[in-house]
């Protein structure tokens, strides 16, 4: 998996936060599911529409690159947080479905301040895979 210019993972991360906090604000649940497909998207075709908006005005030429792998694991997590918030909003349990989403917000808004979860969840997973094999 090739890595990705960090500006695109920035630009995802803007527009979680972005999307959680309309959907708070305006209390729309809508919006969670237009970010829901916006991840799904990016995690079955590698094309995420907030980085097609804004991919003309970024320049990625020299910019630091992330590891495509983790960014995977990040977009699964993503996915599965916003998959939580829907089934929330599904069976009418509006906190459940706004819980999720602004677990991911927060954790969107820690990896925009240099702090990535996911980073952190992905390297215990990959220890603890590491700890099975070894017996």
């Amino acid at each position: 998996m090739k890595d990705i210019p960090e500006p695109y993972v920035k630009v995802n991360q803007i527009g979680i936060v972005l999307s959680v906090i309309a959907a708070s604000i305006f209390r729309e649940p809508y919006v969670l599911l237009f970010l829901w497909l916006v991840q799904i998207t990016g995690l079955l075709f590698g094309k995420n529409v907030f980085v097609i908006l804004v991919k003309p005005f970024l320049k990625v030429d020299s910019a630091p690159r992330q590891a495509g792998e983790l960014q995977r694991f990040n977009n699964v997590l993503a996915v599965l947080f916003l998959t939580g918030s829907m089934l929330g909003f599904a069976v009418q349990v509006k906190w459940l479905g706004y819980g999720f989403s602004w677990m991911l917000g927060v954790a969107a808004f820690a990896a925009i301040c240099g702090y990535c979860i996911g980073c952190t969840v992905y390297f215990q997973f990959k220890q603890y895979k590491a700890k099975l094999r070894r017996g």
